[in-house]
């Protein structure tokens, strides 16, 4: 990366390195594994190496700074020298705020809004603030090759992708976020590159012979991985200190093959907590694994890694198939009540059980007295469980309002750190289908192939599976504002609103104590009741009019119900919160 001193790349077996500023090649120093060359403070240029550059004919390539803070052009041009403007930041007074309990909104920049820019989304977070969030997550920026994509085959990981914005753009979009009081979360992508334009392999072993579902894997624990290790760390650390992020959520934990003593995810938490100790302000990793291991969030002083918190599908698929039915695929194992109170009281559903979807015991049970329930980030729609449906169809696509009423409840008062997904809170009619924007035209048809041969598998017709490199597909996605204006979405709007005002006005519903949590329910009725202290949540998952045995004083419904009798008489798909005698 280029700063005010120098230029300094890591290329450990090239013979030669030469750093080429604005056309203008100038061989590099060794030092050690790494090269280097002053740089003045005035260089404005934009720059590269060769390295091993062939002497004969012909110009020799000009690679890209694997620690690029800038791709002007995309990712297989030049790079260009950027830190952030110190004067950009009105944030000072922003304490931060950690992520345990708070309401986390997932957005994806390139569809949230129109124009699909940070400063198109940043005249949205008023939207956020009255919704009650507490934190926005942003899909991954950092640039790839193409004009739009989910961001996870992202090769620049330094960078931020132009057509959001920018550095620039991002950095205003997070100074905007706090004047809002509103915390940032990062997704970003550690295990594996995009398959266009990752140049890192040319400079040194940043990557092994093993491979994982998305490509090769991290050189994380092999011969010169401590520089591949510090690549990651560091790039880690940046958003944290000068993008002022206040958190990072990991992609895929699961695919970071690390067999050294101290896990990239550990060593990771232990750097991150030292800089929150030095920037004053709470900074937070949040994984995203399958492997159900509460060892990830689960102290360092107790064995773990110490991360602040993990995403839990076992929460989505039980509260997913107890109230749409569906059964498919890794859905199988999960749909009764029993299962959904099971995940609302101890986490996960399979905990050192057995998985028919894995064919084999996956998980391990958590310790409620060592990891506080918020640890756990849960919901009922996140950018995974609808994009990568064979349509990308939303929830509200094929469920009732009172259903969806009843799977924001489940989610807004467990236990957890709860979850939304962009036009969730309005039940949004536009899909979240997977889109690219390879321009090669070979990688374009192999990804369009795959993904239609991947749901032909399960039975779906090629003709209904959206071609990921079609624009429309991108288009398609984008989220209409206008739905706004709309009553029966302003409905859905108002009892989001009204949910996340109860949940934070509620201490029983923030509780941490997972052991505190106990549900009963009857699943011949068809109702299902979560009680939070003196407040029970009631979701009455069947169609039909019902009397649920619970007496209740309201505080929020979705429909009208009457409470008489020490029962409540209630229509079908409702939600009815309230709370019991003797409550305070």
């Amino acid at each position: 990366m280029a700063d005010q001193q120098e230029y300094a790349v890591w290329a450990p077996d090239a013979t030669t390195v030469s750093v080429v500023v604005d056309g203008s090649s100038s061989p590099m120093t060794r030092d050690g594994q790494w090269w280097r060359y002053p740089s003045a403070a005035t260089d404005p240029g934009r720059y590269g190496f060769t390295i091993d550059a062939d002497s004969g004919d012909g110009a020799p390539a000009v690679l890209p700074d694997p620690r690029s803070p800038r791709q002007p052009d995309g990712v297989h041009s030049t790079s260009a020298p950027f830190v952030v403007d110190e004067t950009l930041w009105t944030d000072r007074g922003w304490a931060g705020r950690p992520i345990a309990g708070a309401v986390v909104y997932e957005l994806h920049i390139g569809t949230f809004t129109p124009d699909g820019t940070f400063d198109s989304a940043i005249e949205r977070l008023d939207h956020l603030v009255d919704l009650g969030v507490g934190f926005v997550e942003v899909m991954p920026i950092n640039g790839f090759n193409g004009t739009h994509n989910w961001g996870y085959d992202g090769v620049a990981w330094y960078a931020v992708h132009e057509i959001y914005g920018g550095p620039a753009g991002f950095a205003r979009f997070v100074d905007a976020c706090h004047g809002r009081g509103l915390g940032v979360v990062l997704d970003v992508v550690y295990n594996h590159l995009g398959p266009s334009g990752n140049y890192l392999p040319q400079f040194g072993p940043y990557l092994t012979s093993g491979a994982n579902t998305w490509g090769q894997s991290l050189n994380l624990d092999q011969a010169d991985s401590d520089p591949v290790r510090a690549h990651i760390l560091d790039n880690a650390l940046r958003w944290l200190r000068e993008f002022h992020v206040d958190a990072l959520r990991l992609d895929a934990v699961h695919a970071l093959v690390d067999h050294t003593a101290i896990h990239l995810l550990e060593e990771l938490a232990v750097r991150t907590d030292a800089l929150s100790a030095e920037l004053g302000r709470p900074l937070s990793l949040i994984a995203e694994s399958d492997l159900n291991d509460p060892r990830l969030i689960t102290d360092r002083g107790l064995g773990g890694y110490g991360l602040a918190a993990q995403w839990d599908d076992d929460v989505h698929h039980a509260i997913h198939t107890a109230v749409s039915g569906e059964r498919q695929g890794y859905y199988g194992d999960f749909g009764s009540y029993d299962c959904l109170a099971t995940v609302l009281t101890k986490g996960f559903f399979h905990a050192a059980t057995y998985s028919s979807f894995r064919r084999r015991r996956h998980g391990r049970p958590i310790d409620p007295a060592v990891v506080p329930s918020t640890s756990l980030v849960v919901y009922t729609c996140n950018h995974d469980q609808i994009g990568n449906r064979a349509t990308g169809d939303r929830p509200s696509a094929y469920l009732t309002p009172g259903q969806l009423a009843i799977k924001a409840a489940l989610v807004l008062t467990s236990a957890f750190t709860p979850m939304l997904f962009m036009g969730e809170e309005w039940a949004a009619s536009t899909p979240f289908q997977f889109f690219t924007s390879h321009p090669e035209p070979e990688l374009g048809e192999a990804t369009a192939t795959g993904r239609i041969s991947e749901f032909a598998d399960h039975g779906w017709d090629a003709a209904e599976i959206p071609d990921p490199q079609d624009p429309e597909t991108f288009a398609r996605s984008k989220l209409d504002w206008s739905e706004l204006e709309q009553p029966d979405h302003l409905r859905i709007l108002e009892f989001y609103r009204s949910l996340i005002e109860l949940r934070a006005s509620t201490p029983e519903i923030t509780d941490r104590h997972l052991d505190r949590v106990e549900v009963d329910f009857d699943e011949q009725a068809g109702w299902f009741a979560i009680h939070r202290g003196a407040v029970t949540a009631v979701c009455v998952l069947t169609d039909q009019a019902i009397t649920v045995p619970i007496t209740l004083t309201p505080l929020l419904t979705f429909d009208p119900v009457t409470v008489d009798h020490g029962a409540i008489e209630s229509s079908g798909h409702n939600v009815i919160i309230g709370r019991r005698p003797g409550g305070a």
